[in-house]
C-alpha cells in the first residue's frame, strides 16, 4: 500500500489531541464527524483504544474505498478516499442523530470506523436505488446495482443538505409508484405489467379514478376506455357537472395526500374530457396536452375484435382502414354527390364530381345515412359532427353559380378532404 494511506490516521491522532481545547468560532466548517470526534475526545465520551481503533481502521477504510470506486494504488485516488470516508461517516452520523454532537460521539465510541462508514455508504446505496422519475419505464426494481457505482463515487462527495433535498425529492416519486401499484393491483394490474406497459404513475392513478367512478373493476384497454369516457359524457356532460371522484375507500393513509393531488389535475382536465365536440382518440391519443396522461391496457388484438364486430364490411372495404377525418370526409364527400364511395381523389375525379353536384345536386343526408347504416357505432355521432361542421362550411361553395370554374370548390376540397 503506498505510504499516503496513514494520512487519516495521522489527522485523527491529531483531532484527538488537537481540538479538545480548541476555541469555539463563530462558523465551524469542519466535516461533521471531525467535530463529533472533537467533542467526545473533550467529553472523555471516546476512549483512548477506540482512538486507536480508528486510526488503525482508517488505512483500511481508505484502500477498501478506493478499491470499489477507483484505484487503490494511486496516490489522488486515495487522497480522495480520504474525503470519501471522513464524508461517508460524517453523513451518517449528522443524519442518525439530527446534529447531536453528544449522540454521535456516543456511536463513534461504540461502533467501528468502517461500520459508520458503511453505514453512510448504505444509505447513499439506498438513496440511488430510490426512482427519480414517476414513469414505470425509467427505473428497475433490482436495488443498486454495479452500474451505479460511479453515481455513487459522486454521492459521497456530496453535503448531508443534498442528500437531504435528493432524499425529499425521491422519496415523493416513490410514493406516486407505490400508490399508484396499490391501485392498480386492486383493478387487477401487478407492478410488471406496469413496468412492462412503461406508463408515468399518474396516468394510472387518473384512469383508477375514471374506473372507479364508472364502476370498472379492471383497469380498462382501449375499448373500454373510451366507452367509459362516452359514459361520463353522457351522464356529466350535459348537466355541466363535475364529479366528486372520492378516493377508493381502502385507500391507505400515507397514500392520500399524492392520490388527492393527482385527482385535482383529473379534475382540471374535466372539461375537456367531457367536451362531445372531441373524439376521445383524438383527445387522448393526439393531442399533445393528453398524450400519455392516461392509461389503458394496449391489446391490438381487442381493438380489431371491437372494430370488426362493430364496423360492417362495406365500412371496412370502403375506409380500408383509413381513419383520419380527411380520408372520411372524402367518402362522406362520394356519397353525397352520389358516386362510389372512396377515400382519396385524383384531382380530375374530384372535377368530375363537383360538376354532377352543379347538374344533380348535392346530397348530405345520404351520407348521414351511410354513416348510420355501416360506421362502428361509439364513432357514428362523432363522424355525423365532422360531416354537419364540413357541409356548413362548404355547401355554399360547392353550390356557388359564381365559381364558373370550380376553382374555389377544388380548393376547399384540397383543404378539408384527400385529392392528389
Amino acid at each position: 500500500m503506498p505510504s499516503t494511506a496513514p494520512l487519516l490516521a495521522t489527522e485523527l491522532a491529531d483531532t484527538g489531541m488537537a481540538t479538545a481545547t480548541a476555541t469555539v468560532s463563530l462558523y465551524d466548517a469542519r466535516p461533521f464527524f471531525e467535530k463529533a470526534l472533537a467533542y467526545g475526545v473533550q467529553h472523555k465520551l471516546i476512549s483512548q483504544s477506540a482512538l486507536e481503533a480508528m486510526r488503525t481502521d482508517a488505512p483500511k477504510g481508505m484502500v477498501q474505498i478506493a478499491r470499489y470506486v477507483g484505484n487503490e494504488f494511486l496516490r489522488p485516488e486515495l487522497e480522495k478516499s480520504k474525503e470519501r470516508l471522513v464524508n461517508l461517516v460524517s453523513l451518517h452520523l449528522e443524519h442518525a442523530t439530527a446534529g447531536n454532537l453528544q449522540q454521535a460521539a456516543q456511536l463513534l465510541a461504540t461502533h467501528s470506523l468502517l461500520s459508520r462508514s458503511k453505514a453512510g455508504s448504505d444509505m447513499l446505496k439506498a438513496l440511488i436505488a430510490m426512482p427519480t422519475s414517476s414513469h414505470f419505464g425509467m427505473h428497475g426494481h433490482s436495488g443498486f446495482t454495479d452500474n451505479d457505482i460511479p453515481l455513487l463515487a459522486k454521492w459521497t462527495l456530496r453535503s448531508l443538505a443534498d442528500y437531504q433535498a435528493e432524499l425529499q425529492v425521491r422519496a415523493q416519486v416513490a410514493q406516486v409508484i407505490d400508490a399508484a401499484v396499490w391501485m392498480a393491483d386492486a383493478l387487477g394490474m401487478d407492478i410488471d405489467d406496469l413496468a412492462e406497459a412503461g406508463k408515468d404513475a399518474e396516468a394510472v392513478i387518473r384512469t383508477a379514478l375514471l374506473a372507479l367512478a364508472t364502476k370498472h373493476t379492471r383497469l380498462p384497454d382501449w375499448v373500454a376506455f373510451e366507452k367509459m369516457v362516452l359514459a361520463l359524457r353522457k351522464k356529466y356532460a350535459s348537466g355541466g357537472q363535475t364529479p366528486s371522484l372520492p378516493l377508493p375507500a381502502k385507500l391507505p393513509a400515507q397514500y392520500k395526500e399524492v392520490v388527492e393531488t393527482v385527482r385535482q389535475s383529473l379534475l382540471a382536465d374535466w372539461a375537456k374530457i367531457c367536451d362531445p365536440a372531441i373524439k376521445p382518440r383524438k383527445l387522448f391519443d393526439q393531442t399533445p396536452a393528453f398524450m400519455g396522461r392516461y392509461f389503458w391496457v394496449e391489446d391490438a388484438l381487442s381493438e380489431v375484435d371491437h372494430y370488426e364486430r362493430t364496423a360492417s364490411a362495406v365500412w371496412s372495404k370502403a375506409t380500408g382502414g383509413h381513419m383520419d377525418d380527411s380520408s372520411l370526409l372524402t367518402l362522406f364527400f362520394c356519397i353525397a354527390a352520389q358516386a362510389p364511395g372512396k377515400t382519396m381523389l385524383t384531382e380530375k375525379t374530384a372535377m368530375t364530381l363537383l360538376r354532377k353536384i352543379r347538374k344533380t345536386g348535392f346530397q348530405p343526408a345520404l351520407a348521414n345515412a351511410y354513416i348510420g347504416q355501416h360506421a362502428p357505432e361509439l364513432d357514428q355521432a362523432d363522424y355525423v359532427k365532422m360531416w354537419a361542421d364540413f357541409v356548413a362550411d362548404a355547401l355554399a361553395v360547392l353550390q356557388s353559380d359564381f365559381d364558373h370554374t370550380l376553382q374555389d370548390a377544388l380548393a376547399l376540397l384540397k383543404r378539408d378532404c384527400n385529392i392528389a
